[in-house]
């Protein structure tokens, strides 16, 4: 996209596969506890760090509980084709994060044996927003375990998407932890207690990690979050509050055709997009603007005045404010027919250093949930195929799942139901 301008005015353009060149892919981990400083004692830090979000609930936590400031992925394969086994590790991830999400105090033992929590967090420990959700992959429902027939209907191994170069090494996996947490010190304690607790059967796949800048006061329609392109992030995602539009869009119902024990869970979709953001900081801010739909500062639909405004496509049918293959359009357009293809979106960005060609590694962690992936993320993946952002952005990784549904009595324990 190049505006209005002559084309001898237009500063040169290099195409984004030549701008990868042949250079492989590689990272070097950035730790999540250096992205604190993307915290100040200045800034509001939300509840503060006595802030518990409840365990139990008939969806699980972290899907519709408010947004914390930073969020990590960690996909696990099981070592063990055992069904008992994967009935223990799932009993133990549930107690774990229970006593996590709650402030359990940890158990005392002789100086003697190893202590059974980290300490980073200190004696007293601390709970900051943690959430933990636990999901499952399409992998959980081969032949190891005898799941086949109780597999989620649309559930299978993330395919090839368009503009996808999908690294083996950072998709898919039999189980995933999604944590999220308004400190990273805690979820890094909690990553190593729900490992420590489960390390005779689940081995570390691919984990990631990152942050964000949530609304101490979400309201729909306007979020002071921004994404390492520079634009906000989630102004027009669903308002959580809205019991009965979750129900409708992200949790599955007894009426879905989905099997029975999968009844308040959601389907999880991850992306992991690396951004060329050397190569976006170079393009003109009107281009910019104009691939994504939106004013860079205000966050105001090209054409409106306000972020929470319409962007006013009926009356703007042949795209002169805001482009027929703009984001924000392709992906919602608006209509009556696209709205069942509403998605919660609940990612993060990251940055894990720079790869082999000196080029930095940094992008977002795309997580949606939907109660159908094909009227959700995939209509919306579908509409978005050839848009002018691709040439910015190359998903690497991620994968497909479902978050399980949550436990509502002190005895029962996440996948009880179908591992009943």
């Amino acid at each position: 996209m190049s505006g209005d301008r002559p084309p001898e005015e237009r500063p040169a353009r290099l195409g984004r596969r030549a701008f990868l060149g042949s250079a492989a892919l590689g990272s070097a981990a950035l730790g999540a506890a250096a992205l604190a400083a993307c915290t100040s004692d200045e800034e509001p830090r939300g509840p503060g760090p006595g802030r518990q979000v409840p365990f139990l609930g008939s969806h699980q936590p972290g899907i519709d509980t408010p947004a914390a400031r930073f969020g990590l992925l960690a996909a696990f394969n099981l070592v063990h084709e055992d069904r008992a086994r994967l009935a223990k590790s799932l009993r133990d991830l549930t107690d774990e994060a229970r006593g996590l999400m709650e402030a359990r105090p940890p158990e005392r033992r002789d100086t003697a044996y190893p202590p059974t929590e980290t300490g980073i967090l200190g004696p007293d420990g601390r709970t900051d927003g943690l959430a933990v959700t636990v999901s499952v992959g399409a992998s959980l429902f081969d032949d190891r375990f005898g799941l086949g027939d109780r597999q989620p209907r649309e559930l299978v191994r993330m395919p090839f998407l368009s503009n996808d170069r999908l690294d083996p090494a950072q998709t898919h996996g039999d189980l995933l932890l999604a944590l999220s947490a308004d400190q990273p010190d805690v979820l890094l304690h909690a990553l190593r207690q729900l490992m420590r607790r489960t390390r005779d059967n689940l081995v570390l796949h691919w984990m990631l990690d990152g942050y964000n800048r949530p609304d101490a006061k979400p309201v729909p329609g306007r979020t002071d979050n921004r994404n390492l392109l520079g634009f906000k992030d989630g102004t027009a995602n669903l308002d959580i509050t809205d019991k009965a539009l979750m129900d409708e869009l992200i949790f599955v119902g007894a009426d879905d055709g989905e099997p029975a024990w999968a009844v308040g869970g959601s389907y999880q979709a991850v992306r992991i997009i690396r951004m060329f953001v050397e190569f976006w900081d170079r393009t003109p801010l009107n281009e910019q603007q104009k691939i994504i739909g939106r004013d860079k500062a205000s966050g105001a639909p090209l054409g409106q005045d306000r972020e929470s405004d319409d962007p006013g496509y009926a009356e703007d049918p042949a795209g002169r404010h805001v482009p027929l293959d703009a984001h924000i359009r392709m992906a919602n357009p608006r209509t009556s027919e696209t709205a069942g293809s509403r998605i919660l979106r609940r990612g993060f960005n990251f940055s894990r250093g720079f790869d082999n060609a000196g080029r930095l590694d940094q992008g977002l962690a795309f997580v949606s949930y939907q109660k159908s992936l094909t009227r959700g993320f995939l209509a919306v993946q579908a509409r978005l195929k050839g848009e002018p952002l691709e040439e910015y952005i190359l998903p690497v990784g991620g994968g497909f799942f479902f978050a399980l549904p949550g436990v509502t009595s002190e005895d029962a324990w996440l996948g009880q139901q179908l591992l009943a």
